[in-house]
């Protein structure tokens, strides 16, 4: 195999290992914000029901 070619085809498995890192992280930030929300409501049905 050529050097060239070998090059190639590292570059394409570095660009899906990057691509792939980023689809994680875009989730993780998808779960946090949707825990965030929960909790935001959780507290704002705790503090209704302390008011009554």
């Amino acid at each position: 195999m050529k050097l060239r070619t070998f090059s190639k085809i590292l570059i394409v498995i570095g660009s899906l290992g990057l691509v792939a890192g980023c689809s994680n992280t875009i989730r993780g930030v998808g779960q946090d914000t949707a825990n965030a929300v929960d909790a935001t409501q959780n507290a704002g049905q705790n503090v209704a029901q302390a008011a009554r």
